[in-house]
């Protein structure tokens, strides 16, 4: 291996940028994508109860592994907000008007090579109806956060960015 700092490197380096910005922007463009990983971007809701802000939203899907959020991935030219609002209103019933970015905003799982971009909602459980579909959700039911039921993973992994569930 050459160090770091040594001249041969950096003529090395130099002469391989200048060889890469001598072709063509479309081939550049095609090997960039071709070498570079690839990342899938999804909404996630954090909907809490605002009359309880101890009390968060939970979801029951196929194929019942355990309890998620209102989640989902983006469609083509949707913002990551757009998106948590239309992921929360299919899966929920819920109309969200106000969503603020959680922070950290984005949660990027490198395994699985997917971003989650999060956003909180703060509404009230005792006035808000919550319909799902029975296909793509059995159940939706707000759960205390000292209290969660058996959690997907990638659900438990996600809370525990944010202090909450098991593994905070």
């Amino acid at each position: 291996m050459i160090p770091r700092r040594s001249p041969l490197r950096r003529s090395l380096v130099s002469f391989g940028y200048g060889v890469f910005y001598r072709i063509p922007l479309r081939w550049r463009t095609r090997l960039v994508k071709t070498v570079s990983h690839k990342y899938v971007l999804g909404s996630v809701v954090l909907m809490f109860d605002a009359d309880d802000p101890g009390r968060i939203l939970l979801l029951r899907q196929p194929p019942g592994r355990g309890w998620t959020l209102p989640a989902g991935l983006l469609q083509r030219g949707e913002t990551p907000i757009e998106g948590a609002r239309r992921e929360a209103a299919e899966e929920t019933g819920v109309l969200l008007d106000s969503l603020e970015p959680a922070v950290p905003n984005a949660v990027v799982h490198t395994r699985g090579r997917w971003v989650d971009m999060v956003f909180t909602a703060h509404v009230p459980a005792a006035t808000t109806e919550l319909s799902v579909d029975g296909a793509e959700v059995w159940e939706a039911a707000w759960h205390h956060v000292d209290e969660l039921p058996k959690l997907t993973p990638a659900t438990a992994r996600l809370l525990a960015n944010y202090g909450i569930g098991p593994g905070a």
